[in-house]
């Protein structure tokens, strides 16, 4: 199996690559959506941010308001690292069962989505690794118009995370997205040619497929060692 990070930053189109792998059959793992569901009422995540954080974060049915913690942990870089502490265990499970229930479908490509892929050091069990990068004017911009939101309040989403500009030094393939979507799209193109080419001999072994061929070979080999004896 061919495990692909997808990273980018806020503003910077990384949603739409994502939509665009679907869009071609490739099955994507969205980390934000996984950390919606650790953060329903009830679960563990729930708990331990209520517990962190207080019930001003609640709203009246009890969920987490979401954009009210959010304001709160990117404008407090020490609230944000207790955020993504005590959510960190709870999103790396959700990521590993969803990545299970795929193996499980027989898919060989699927893409990891998660915003703080090199923060959190799960670029280390994916690859390729895909950054989506524009400019930081660009990115500000973008971000500006696309929330509805003052420059002061989009700079502090933008600082709050890993600099594009260093996110796209440690990427195995970067994507432009200062242009058009049609150049969006036809960047992806070729980049989605690097990513369904053949698998590698270890990529395949790890994949449902090479490993039922391998235990199928080892029982037969059991077998006939059997009747050898």
């Amino acid at each position: 199996m061919r495990i692909v990070g997808l990273t980018g930053g806020i503003g910077s189109g990384k949603s739409t690559v994502s939509n665009l792998f679907k869009s071609h059959s490739i099955p994507v793992v969205d980390a934000d959506l996984v950390a919606r569901d650790v953060l329903k009422k009830g679960t563990g995540g729930w708990k331990k941010v209520v517990e962190a954080f207080g019930e001003d974060i609640l709203q009246a049915n009890g969920e987490v308001d979401r954009p009210k913690l959010g304001y709160i942990v990117f404008s407090d870089h020490g609230k944000r690292q207790v955020l993504n502490r005590l959510l960190a265990p709870y999103i790396s499970q959700g990521i590993f069962q969803e990545v299970i229930k795929l193996w499980m479908k027989g898919y060989k490509v699927i893409v990891l989505d998660i915003p703080l892929l090199f923060e959190v050091k799960m670029d280390k069990w994916t690859s390729p690794t895909i950054v989506v990068w524009v400019d930081s004017e660009t990115q500000l911009t973008r971000l500006m118009e696309r929330d509805g939101t003052s420059m002061e309040d989009a700079k502090n989403r933008i600082d709050a995370q890993m600099p594009l500009d260093l996110k796209k030094t440690k990427a195995d393939i970067v994507i432009d997205n200062n242009g058009s979507l049609e150049e969006l799209k036809e960047n992806f193109l070729e980049v989605l040619k690097l990513v369904t080419k053949p698998l590698t001999w270890t990529e395949f072994w790890l994949s449902r497929q090479g490993a039922f061929l391998a235990f199928g070979s080892i029982f037969v080999g059991v077998l006939l060692c059997r009747k050898a004896l």
